[in-house]
């Protein structure tokens, strides 16, 4: 150390001392994270309230654990290191934000002077540690390098010297086992938005280039080549594309300042920083425009691919009765056979990777074979407009009139909705598997051990228990035998429950216990056991558990002796579904004062059950925030095709309008042909996403727990409510466009 930070290019340093100590408060033993100070450009602790360490023994403590413990500035802890031998004795001078760094957050923090670190820890522990402030102008590398071969000469073994970006890198890469995962996934979700992008934007290029038809034919025959025409579409998306670009990307920035601005007024997100390296925004430009260009191929192809007099006559639709209609369904059939072949082959073999080619392989065949069954789908739809009169029927009738459009259309939709549908699905029933595990492994939320030589009457901690915000019920169970010496179990305590009790107090909806057999954990044995009990001995036979975490107990009825005397009971308690992390703590604590026992002695799976439900909701909100760009990007194709569809049959609704039909029956109609279009994509991408989602969960989890299908019929809803609104919004611009032109004038258009 004394040859790092005498370097000339040193100007500060810091060298960390850390260990890990034990602390009483309020009856319960409780971990924390013990370093010491550092000079002031180098703290990295924030203080809330107080002051930081100036004299020998004194330390702060994050606000988190202080609040927990009630604990305040001047608060006087016992410190105790090195085995519980070493203990300092603080006074509390301050408390800071609790940290972010992954490695202690578990933990409670405190920063103290180095009186205390002396006292604590064990003599020659060395240094955690070391951070050093550089001289100004000083060049990072080559200090970097100078700093490490002086340590190397003094006896260092191969430092590694990181600036505070690579130490942030090398941690994220410990935390995600080398692979930036968060990224993986966050650029798989850009790739569902880029395809759906993709659809829309070739959907709309295939409409624009359908109503020039006559004007680019007129072109032909005045003279201009095919790779003119071509060459005109082509750059017509470039530049749409370019510009559309730089405005995404700077809405995607602007976007992010204000997502991190507000992140910086929460105190767990405090440490969010805004990032906008050049490489972003040059992806985000070349991936927009790119994505433009493709998109407009197929159509720029199209502009040139009939002769010019015939042109003015539309192509025919891909169907079953023309031979693009059948190479399509060909190799959709193909596609989909396969796919599902192989997603129920993962499925049952609870192989992921192949599940996922077999889901992808099946959706491209869907996708395929869209054009020749979404239309048909949205006319047997189009029924159910028929009570709306002359706007529901032409409504209809629209909605399949151009079968390839419909089709484009409501596929960039279905993509996105049967994405949301399959996270939806698959976090259901993910939860549900995961759930009833966690309920046969750990059948009891909470467990403590009533205090034998407390004041406090169990009767009367169970009621305070159960008026505690959080507690679903509380029992007692009284130990009422103790396995006999000579069985394997010998001397293990034997508790009694009621089947009532049982049935309100247990996880596992399957663990019934009945009159006559005494229930073991899992590392426990078989057969027959010999229960002592007040009155004498009990032979039941003996049922061993899936679960390690219950203690032996039998159902009330089978032991009637009564209670052993001067052996302490046990309670059991179970907690809403609601509840957080936080509020788990409070409830430990509330549980530990009033049995009159130390909080560390409550125990129970109820925070492993919290943490779980947690990571899905987040996992959910965040994957389903994600794809729902997506499906904003499908409904804005939806309103796309809308307005080029009213833009196309300008001449037909003015005559509409000429021959009785008002501006209210327009939009009417206008509405309804969004409502078909929109509802047939949400309701098809539902139940595929239900498939998918129940298929997804079993290959992932079918080998740990039992994958149940679970359907978030509430949440679906939502998603085709979202869908069937959005389509509706999408009809009003296009209506009003439509609606104010005169009859005269629209039929005036060329």
């Amino acid at each position: 150390m004394d040859a790092a930070r005498s370097a000339p290019a040193v100007k500060d340093h810091y060298a960390e001392r850390s260990t890990y100590v034990t602390f009483v408060v309020g009856g319960g033993e409780q971990q924390g994270r013990l370093r010491n100070t550092a000079p002031s450009p180098l703290e990295g602790a924030t203080l809330s309230s107080g002051s930081m360490p100036s004299q020998p023994f004194e330390a702060v403590i994050d606000v988190k654990t202080a609040e927990h413990l009630g604990l305040t500035v001047g608060s006087t802890l016992e410190l105790h290191g090195g085995g519980s031998v070493k203990t300092a004795k603080v006074t509390v001078t301050g408390l800071i934000q609790a940290t972010n760094d992954p490695f202690s957050s578990s933990a409670a923090q405190l920063v103290a002077s180095e009186s205390v670190l002396d006292a604590v820890q064990d003599a020659g522990a060395g240094y955690s540690g070391l951070q050093f402030v550089l001289q100004p102008d000083e060049d990072v590398p080559a200090a970097k390098e100078y700093i490490a071969h002086r340590m190397e000469a003094a006896g260092a073994d191969a430092p590694v010297l990181e600036t505070a970006q690579e130490k942030v890198t090398s941690t994220v890469a410990m935390l995600s086992a080398g692979q930036d995962q968060l990224t993986i996934v966050l650029l798989a979700f850009a790739g569902v938005a880029i395809l759906v992008s993709t659809l829309v934007v070739a959907n709309t290029f295939s409409v624009l280039v359908a109503q020039r038809t006559r004007e680019l034919a007129l072109l032909r025959c005045l003279g201009a080549g095919r790779s003119q025409i071509r060459g005109s579409v082509m750059l017509e998306a470039l530049v749409v594309g370019f510009v559309s670009s730089i405005l995404g990307v700077l809405a995607a920035m602007g976007l992010m300042t204000g997502l991190v601005a507000w992140a910086k007024t929460q105190p767990e997100q405090a440490f969010a920083t805004l990032a906008i390296p050049p490489s972003a925004i040059i992806a985000g430009l070349v991936a927009g425009t790119l994505l433009t260009v493709v998109a407009a191929l197929v159509p720029a192809r199209a502009a040139t691919s009939v002769a010019p007099l015939a042109a003015l006559r539309p192509a025919d639709d891909a169907t079953v009765g023309n031979r693009r209609g059948n190479v399509r369904l060909a190799l959709g059939l193909i596609a989909l056979i396969g796919g599902v072949s192989l997603l129920i082959f993962g499925s049952t073999t609870v192989s992921l990777l192949v599940a996922l080619l077999g889901g992808a392989v099946s959706f491209v065949g869907i996708l395929l074979c869209s054009s020749l069954f979404i239309p048909t789908v949205v006319a047997l739809a189009g029924r159910l407009a028929a009570p709306a009169g002359v706007p529901g029927k032409l409504a209809a009738v629209n909605a399949t009139r151009n079968p390839a459009r419909t089709s484009a259309t409501a596929a960039a939709l279905l993509i996105g909705v049967t994405l949301v549908s399959l996270m939806m699905t698959g976090a259901a029933t993910s939860r549900q598997a995961f759930n009833a595990t966690l309920a046969e492994n750990y059948p009891v939320d909470l467990a403590a051990i009533t205090a034998v030589d407390s004041s406090a009457d169990p009767a009367e901690a169970i009621s305070r228990i159960k008026t505690l915000d959080g507690v679903s019920n509380a029992v007692l169970l009284p130990a009422v035998g103790t396995l006999a010496e000579s069985t394997p179990d010998g001397g293990r305590t034997v508790y009694s429950l009621s089947s009532g009790d049982a049935a309100s107090i247990l996880r596992d909806n399957n663990l019934k216990p009945g009159p006559g057999t005494v229930y073991l954990p899992e590392d426990s044995a078989g057969g027959r056991a010999t229960i002592t009990t007040a009155a004498g001995t009990a032979s039941l036979d003996a049922k061993v558990l899936r679960t390690r975490h219950v203690p032996a107990f039998v159902e009330s009825l089978s032991i009637t002796a009564g209670a052993l005397p001067e052996t302490p009971g046990m309670v059991w308690v179970k907690l809403a579904d609601s509840v957080s992390s936080e509020q788990v703590q409070a409830i430990q604590k509330e549980i530990a004062s009033a049995l009159g026992v130390h909080e560390r002695t409550v125990s129970g799976a109820a925070i492993e059950r919290v943490t779980f439900n947690s990571i899905i909701d987040v996992l959910l909100l965040v994957v389903t925030g994600l794809l729902g760009v997506a499906v904003v990007i499908a409904l804005i194709g939806v309103a796309n095709t809308l307005s080029l569809s009213v833009l196309e049959r300008t001449r037909e609704n003015s005559l509409l309008r000429a021959l009785g039909l008002t501006k209210g029956q327009l939009r009417g109609m206008l509405a309804i042909e969004a409502v078909l279009v929109a509802g047939v994509a949400a309701v098809l991408g539902a139940g595929i996403g239900i498939v998918y989602g129940w298929l997804g969960a079993q290959a992932t989890l079918g080998g740990v727990a039992d994958v149940v299908p679970a359907v978030p019929w509430l949440q679906l809803l939502a998603v085709f409510g979202v869908a069937v609104v959005a389509g509706l919004l999408a009809s009003v611009i296009p209506a009003h466009r439509a609606a104010r032109l005169s009859p005269v004038e629209g039929l005036a258009t060329a």
